[in-house]
């Protein structure tokens, strides 16, 4: 019998050059899969690949409100809204 493919979207790809990139693959990843037009396997393989993008951009996130923690003094202030 043979065996299902899995190779659709490595979830060790290489990780995107930035928060948007990221977040672009991200949400093309979950149009796909609310589609429902993926077989099961890539499906796993989606849903793997998304949890590592996402991820990458909590942690990207986090480093920017680190950021700018350091920059007000170590006090993180509510952003003001004009």
């Amino acid at each position: 019998m043979p065996k299902p493919s899995t190779a659709a979207l490595p979830t060790d790809a290489a990780l995107p050059a930035n928060y948007e990139v990221a977040l672009q693959e991200l949400e093309a990843l979950i149009a796909r899969m609310d589609a429902g037009e993926l077989p099961l396997d890539a499906l796993l393989v989606s849903y793997q690949r998304g949890a590592v993008l996402l991820q990458f951009c909590r942690d990207k996130l986090q480093a920017v409100e680190d950021q700018v923690k350091v920059l007000e003094d170590g006090v993180l202030k509510p952003w003001k809204t004009p």
